[in-house]
């Protein structure tokens, strides 16, 4: 019997969709809390984290507290404390913040330097390896073609199965030392079979930074300025961490429970950052800035910027999601602690570029979007700017290529991932198994000579 695939999916699809309907109502009747979060934001406590912390209230007594501006803590260690110490001492605070991360601790100038060597003599892979498994096997999606790069470290590790946490460590550590190559590795492989680009492959620097090899990597020319470097490091930090409960992190957490070697749970967190709700959001505001552009005639016209953020609510413009890519948080509401670290020093790097004119766009936007959005929205908390606001514009006027945005995201959180890991291993817990409440009716088995055509039993 011949079929017709496109009229059996269109069929099919209907009744899957159809059937896993839930009616919305049931949630408050069993008083489950979708996306794990109330319906004013606060989240469930699904466990207990030494690692990262995220705060959108101020405490006011024993039992109460208020909405204040975010907080976001390394190991106890607020953010904007570590990122004024590695500033002020003028050097690179992203092998700092991993240390940090994995171990507990602030590293000395002795252990840093120990940990940054150690990161540089991982800081390599096996010439057929780039062939067979990045470059030959190279895909239009570069975070997943990262993923199946990962999945393939699998290969090259015969202790890949060991959990016990030095191993573990040791493959965390590599993983670290390894990710600007993926990226780069995989995007030049990209470049070249898709975007008809020449092929550049540069071995990795033996003196550099994370970001600074990065740079030095992707750049046909290996060139960047010392604020370049600085701008990338600092977003590598912000991004490294972000608390147990954020998407990627969480399924970190979970793929662990369940005994699994390193390399899957990490290609696992990939696949849940790899989402536009999760770190996809980027790319997404800098092509929703590019469709403003297009739209407005007048930057400085609060009101033409008004109207453009209604019609993006409204579902009339860009991509109709009824979404302004970069306002809003899950947890944070008066304020993103990454974003205002970020805003600061991204101005600095568009008056250099001469991108003045389109910095203060931005700025427009921030200020006017969260009132756009308490006008035309019921909320239950506040909306600010989050990290994903500035951090495109950023990755634009390095000139990285968009394909690049999410998979630097990548690049920074591995740090966080791998501290959950260990984290997870460490505490020997029971496997994450949260309960699902079946409303589906119950109903008998129907005999196939009682059924008809219509998928309606008799």
């Amino acid at each position: 019997m011949k079929i017709n695939e496109a009229e059996c999916l269109e069929k099919w699809s209907s009744m899957a969709a159809s059937s896993s309907l839930v009616d919305s109502s049931l949630y408050t009747k069993y008083d489950v809390k979708r996306g794990l979060r109330d319906i004013k934001g606060k989240g469930v406590l699904a466990g207990l984290t030494q690692i990262g912390e995220v705060q959108s209230h101020t405490q006011i007594g024993d039992d109460e507290s208020e909405l204040g501006p975010g907080c976001l803590i390394y190991r106890g260690i607020d953010i904007t404390e570590i990122v004024s110490g590695f500033v002020a001492d003028k050097r690179s605070g992203f092998e700092e913040s991993c240390y940090l991360l994995l171990f507990g601790e602030l590293p000395d100038k002795e252990e840093l330097e120990r940990f940054q060597k150690l990161l540089i003599s991982y800081r390599s892979l096996p010439d057929d390896f780039i062939h067979d498994s990045m470059l030959k096997l190279s895909s239009r999606d570069i975070m997943n073609a990262i993923s199946q790069s990962i999945l393939s470290m699998y290969v090259l590790d015969d202790r890949a199965e060991d959990i016990e946490i030095p191993n573990v460590l040791r493959q965390c550590i590599k993983l670290i030392a390894v990710f600007p190559l993926l990226l780069v590795y995989c995007y030049q492989a990209y470049a070249y079979r898709y975007g008809n680009q020449s092929l550049v492959i540069h071995n990795p620097g033996r003196q550099l930074s994370t970001a600074a090899n990065f740079l030095h990597m992707l750049r046909h020319d290996s060139k960047f300025t010392a604020l370049e470097q600085k701008l990338l490091d600092l977003a590598l930090v912000l991004h490294a961490e972000h608390g147990g409960g954020n998407n990627s992190s969480f399924t970190v957490h979970v793929v662990t429970s369940s005994g699994t070697d390193t390399y899957s749970a990490i290609a696992a967190a990939m696949g849940s950052l790899k989402g536009p709700r999760h770190g996809g959001a980027n790319i997404k505001v800098v092509r929703m800035f590019e469709d403003l552009k297009n739209n407005i005639s007048n930057w400085n016209d609060d009101r033409q910027i008004e109207d453009y953020l209604i019609k993006l609510l409204n579902k009339q413009a860009f991509d109709r999601a009824g979404l302004i890519y970069g306002i809003g948080h899950a947890v944070y509401s008066v304020s993103d602690p990454r974003t205002l670290i970020l805003r600061e020093y991204v101005g600095k790097l568009a008056q250099e570029k001469g991108l003045s004119e389109e910095m203060k766009l931005y700025e427009r936007v921030e200020s006017i979007a969260p009132e756009i959005i308490g006008h035309e929205r019921k909320m239950y908390k506040g909306v600010s700017a989050n990290v994903d606001f500035y951090s495109g514009f950023l990755y634009r006027l390095l000139d990285i290529p968009p394909e690049l945005y999410t998979p630097l995201f990548a690049m920074a959180r591995i740090a966080g991932w791998s501290a959950h890991r260990i984290e997870e291993l460490s505490n020997g817990g029971k496997i994450i198994r949260p309960a699902y409440k079946s409303v589906t009716p119950r109903r008998h088995y129907v005999p196939m000579k009682d059924r008809n055509s219509n998928g309606q039993n008799r």
